[in-house]
């Protein structure tokens, strides 16, 4: 089994669904008392988020490259990114790794095929091209909410879910912004806020969703359990 490097605490809510689905998988895959090789590095959020607010990318860039090539250097042999929104910084950490580097969005688009599919995350993540053109090149089409649907999801990820909160009335108003996609044409909801898993599941929807966190475990877990190359 190869390890996996979980680079996360953005925030540690979402990393712990990472920790505990990756861990769930293995034991189904291969029974028993079978358990994930993972090796987990998770920062502090509020220095993390500091950086965003201030717009210090190229900072959070040297941070997060930093701590990925740490993983490598303590053993992992492949790394995720806990997190979409800081994959606007994903070029900067995968040139810093000689292991896989794998990206969210290529498990999300994967799942849907040359469909319509409606984004939903934070605000920077969905108004910031890098998720949005990566889904696009992989043959996706990508509907974003009106800005009042991505402010309200954003202030229900950053005021809410990444504090533990999770409440029926947020609930509610994320499904009604899910609706409103839907209704749009999406054939499904991209949840590209590893957060939104918390709180939104198949059925708060009327149209499949995708959650990326889950998605992203799987895709880790599939390379970790592949057959090794038969050594000539």
């Amino acid at each position: 089994m190869r390890t996996i490097g979980l680079l996360g605490g953005m925030s540690w809510e979402s990393t712990a669904l990472y920790y505990r689905t990756a861990n769930e998988l293995v034991r189904e895959r291969l029974g028993g008392l079978a358990s994930a090789s993972v090796l987990v590095r998770s920062l502090d959020f509020r220095a993390v988020r500091e950086l965003q607010v201030q717009d210090r990318w190229d900072d959070a860039a040297a941070l997060l490259a930093t701590e990925a090539r740490t993983l490598q250097d303590a053993g992992a042999d492949l790394v995720l990114l806990c997190t979409n929104y800081m994959h606007r910084v994903a070029p900067a950490v995968e040139a810093a790794l000689t292991v896989p580097f794998l990206h969210i969005a290529d498990p999300v688009a994967a799942a849907a095929p040359g469909l319509t599919v409606g984004l939903l995350g934070t605000a920077g993540t969905v108004r910031g091209p890098f998720l949005r053109e990566r889904l696009a090149g992989a043959g996706l089409t990508v509907l974003v909410p009106p800005d009042d649907d991505v402010d309200r999801v954003d202030a229900a990820i950053f005021g809410e879910l990444c504090r533990g909160v999770l409440s029926d009335a947020t609930r509610a108003d994320l499904r009604a912004v899910v609706r409103r996609l839907a209704d749009r044409g999406a054939d499904a909801v991209a949840l590209c806020c590893t957060e939104l898993e918390l709180l939104l599941g198949p059925g708060d929807s009327p149209v499949p969703l995708l959650p990326s966190a889950r998605l992203h475990v799987t895709a880790a877990v599939d390379a970790a359990l592949a057959p090794r190359p038969a050594v000539v």
